[in-house]
């Protein structure tokens, strides 16, 4: 067999693994964009004013001792899991030996897992427009062979596959792009709202070191 007709089968091979794959993206862009509304939903109203007055609330809970209520004050500031986590964990976490080395590393935990959200859609950014380009090269073979033996029929119906695989992955990078950008300034606002009660928190007297009997007690404030 030539290497050309060994090419050629690989190609015919990947074309409904390719019209699959374009489908799936074409559904995983699709639920992304309503995460996106979602997500911009649980932010409306977000402000500086809002952030101040519910750290004042939780200053005011941590003068008098009650970490509880303090705990769940600082939750209604997150937006989602992990920013409540990083949230929680500027709280759990005064008083330990290290705290300001421990603080950092749940802030970077949650940095970390806001670029892995990211990924989703940015991958589609590239992943979309490719798979089109695939589904576009590879009924044209097929195609130009229908075309010299006079099969219009099968000429059509593959010429009708490849741009509708082109539209469908530009479609998917064009929204996923979009999303993309859109939830980079979610999600950098969300760090930038961390960092800012992280600074007034740090203002507050540091309390008592937690007693080394007491480990599970001081390490239940973040999970992952």
């Amino acid at each position: 067999m030539r290497i050309e007709d060994f090419l050629f089968e690989v190609a015919e091979v990947l074309l409904y693994p390719v019209l699959i794959a374009a489908l799936l993206a074409i559904l995983i862009v699709l639920v992304e964009l309503g995460a996106l509304a979602g997500e911009a939903y649980r932010r409306r109203g977000r402000g500086v004013e809002r952030l101040e007055f519910g750290i004042a609330h939780v200053k005011a809970y941590l003068g008098v001792g009650d970490t509880q209520s303090a705990l769940t004050t600082i939750r209604t500031l997150g937006y989602n899991k992990s920013m409540q986590e990083a949230l929680e964990a500027l709280i759990m976490q005064r008083g330990l030996p290290d705290s300001e080395d421990r603080i950092a590393k749940r802030l970077a935990e949650y940095d970390y897992r806001s670029l892995k959200r990211l990924e989703r859609t940015r991958i589609l950014v590239r992943m979309g427009p490719a798979l089109g380009l695939m589904g576009t090269l590879i009924p044209l073979s097929p195609a130009l062979a229908a075309l010299a033996d006079g099969d219009v029929q099968r000429l059509t119906d593959d010429l009708r596959v490849a741009f509708s695989v082109t539209v469908a992955g530009l479609l998917v990078g064009m929204i996923a792009f979009a999303v993309s950008l859109v939830r980079d300034r979610l999600y950098a606002q969300d760090f930038s709202d961390v960092e800012y009660v992280a600074a007034a928190l740090d203002e507050l007297p540091t309390p008592p070191a937690v007693h080394a009997s007491q480990p599970h007690a001081a390490a239940t404030g973040v999970t992952g």
